[in-house]
């Protein structure tokens, strides 16, 4: 079968990387696999779409910020993208991130409906049901359960600076999203599944494909490599590392609540945050290393295995990959009970703690620290080889774009 990928990047982030590895699960059971993406020059196993260019994105974040229209931009560029569908004929569409400054919506559906083939949307997060955000469980807000209205989040991402358009584009994505008659959703997270089935979305079949790793890439490394791994940014063979990784770091993924641990944790912890820009990294106390983003797994499977705690204290998400990454290398995770995060662990490999309590950080901290290391790094691997091997999630991706198109 030909399968045609939808998303804003590709092999890059964590929905670009979920989306090229789809693509390859495709093409190593002899089926064709394309990916049209929004944005980056990749390189991919996949054949590539390119939608639009610079002068469109551009374009698309004008209409976002000044008329809070996101997602009814990029029409020229929609329609290019539709006569490229019109030459591959797929079998079957797979959405991911439509947000992103490069698509349009309404055309794009209008144009599926007419397709009639098998579309399945993988949701990374809310916006395909609310009228402007991706996460609003960060404020609480409800209202995308009956309509949207005054947007505590307008000037979030999608930012809109001038108008609030929620309602308007609450119900222009009611009508646009429910008139795809063979549309089937998947999330990521049994969190993210209950809210799609109390929104408008709930009619349509739903299956819970957990996110995976590269078990191969990410996973424990020798003592030895700890110790130069260490030595190479000058920590102490004798500190213990508490870790933070994130693409962007804000008020919402907790890095205020890293400073404030740093402030309380004596000398025997060092800090490591990744994915922070320069001017955050400028403004860290000592005590924290701050590293820019990084797209090295290498690096990243070097900082997770060597660490002794990998926190996540976001407050918003869905199922985060950095949690997984953490287990597969054998370090355990401390994770706000936010969205799908807390699914990826038990207790033999991690600790919940309420949104926001700081003490309840340092109590799981101590209690984490205080159990026998090697079988903590033996049970976190344990169900990272259970539950998240990329090779067995994204067969069930295959399995079930068989049984749609079959």
């Amino acid at each position: 079968m030909k399968v045609l990928q939808i998303n804003a990047n590709v092999n890059f982030g964590s929905t670009g990387r979920i989306t090229e590895d789809i693509g390859s699960i495709l093409i190593e059971n002899g089926h064709e696999s394309f990916i049209a993406y929004g944005r980056g020059n990749p390189s991919s196993k996949s054949q590539l779409i390119k939608i639009g260019d610079f002068w469109d994105i551009y374009a698309h974040g004008l209409k976002t910020v000044l008329l809070d229209r996101h997602g009814f931009g990029s029409s020229y560029a929609t329609k290019q993208l539709l006569l490229q569908v019109e030459r591959i004929k797929p079998d079957l569409v797979g959405l991911h991130n439509l947000h992103g400054y490069y698509l349009n919506i309404e055309i794009l559906f209008n144009y599926l409906k007419k397709l009639d083939i098998p579309v399945v949307w993988t949701l990374h997060d809310t916006w395909s049901f609310t009228g402007h955000c991706t996460f609003f469980d960060s404020v609480g807000c409800e209202k995308w359960k009956t309509t949207c209205s005054k947007c505590p989040k307008t000037r979030r991402y999608p930012s809109s600076y001038f108008m609030d358009q929620s309602r308007r584009n609450f119900e222009d994505k009611r009508r646009v999203f429910n008139h795809v008659n063979k549309l089937h959703f998947v999330t990521p997270s049994y969190w993210l599944s209950e809210k799609v089935r109390q929104s408008f979305l709930s009619t349509y079949p739903l299956n819970v494909i957990p996110n995976g790793v590269d078990l191969n890439v990410f996973q424990g490394i020798s003592n030895s490599q700890i110790a130069n791994h260490k030595s190479r940014y000058g920590i102490s063979k004798s500190k213990r590392i508490i870790l933070g990784v994130a693409n962007i770091w804000d008020k919402r993924k907790g890095l205020g609540d890293f400073i404030k641990l740093r402030k309380f944790l004596g000398e025997a912890f060092h800090f490591v945050l990744i994915g922070l820009n320069p001017s955050q990294i400028q403004s860290l106390p000592s005590g924290i290393l701050g590293i820019r983003r990084t797209d090295s797994v290498e690096e990243l499977k070097r900082w997770y295995s060597s660490s002794d705690v990998f926190i996540n204290p976001t407050y918003q998400d869905n199922f985060p990959t950095t949690n997984i990454e953490a287990l597969a290398c054998g370090t355990p995770v401390i994770t706000y009970d936010t969205g799908g995060s807390p699914e990826a662990i038990n207790p033999l490999t991690g600790i919940v703690v309420k949104k926001g309590d700081f003490e309840g950080l340092l109590s799981a901290i101590e209690k984490l620290l205080s159990k026998n290391k090697d079988q903590v790094k033996a049970d976190c691997r344990v169900r990272a080889e259970r539950l998240f091997n990329k090779n067995e999630r994204y067969l069930d991706y295959l399995n079930l774009y068989e049984s749609l198109v079959n």
